[in-house]
């Protein structure tokens, strides 16, 4: 069996919602429902060219500053993501891509941007991997189906 080699300086993950894209979509974009599995955002719409900021909780408090490229209803969304507390603050893509699967969602996550020959850049993709593959996805696919309830 062929497999392609994964570039080391993306993340790539998805998993299965069982709920229909357009619900996904929500858990997505609806700042009170992204703030049940990310944090809280201000500025927050789905729309082409919107900047919004991620509050994250930490001492001292930081921001996230974001930039929407893609909303495409129930299939894309994409933003940019830069942390604004870094040292050397650097812009990421999260690319969200909804894919109907049976009687669900095939929800694809990919992370882009990273530096692979910087170390700390490195650092922090696994870090983010980890976070999203074992935190956050499983929170927004739990979001998705409390509001499927």
């Amino acid at each position: 069996m062929f497999e392609m080699e994964r570039d080391p300086a993306i993340v790539e993950l998805d998993r299965f919602v069982p709920c229909t894209p357009a619900v996904v979509w929500r858990a997505l974009t609806e700042p009170e429902i992204v703030e049940q599995w990310l944090v809280r955002s201000v500025g927050l719409r789905p729309q082409e060219g919107t900047t919004f900021i991620l509050e994250i909780p930490s001492h001292p408090p930081g921001e996230v500053s974001c930039e929407v490229s893609a909303a495409v209803p129930g299939e894309r969304f994409t933003h940019s993501y830069t942390d604004l507390r870094a040292a050397r603050p650097t812009r990421w893509v999260v690319d969200w891509l909804l894919v109907p699967e049976g009687k669900g969602t095939r929800v694809v996550m990919t992370m882009s941007g990273f530096d692979s020959g910087d170390r700390q850049q490195m650092f922090a993709r696994n870090a983010a991997e980890r976070g999203y593959r074992n935190t956050l996805i499983p929170k927004l696919a739990d979001a998705a189906i409390a509001l499927d309830n």
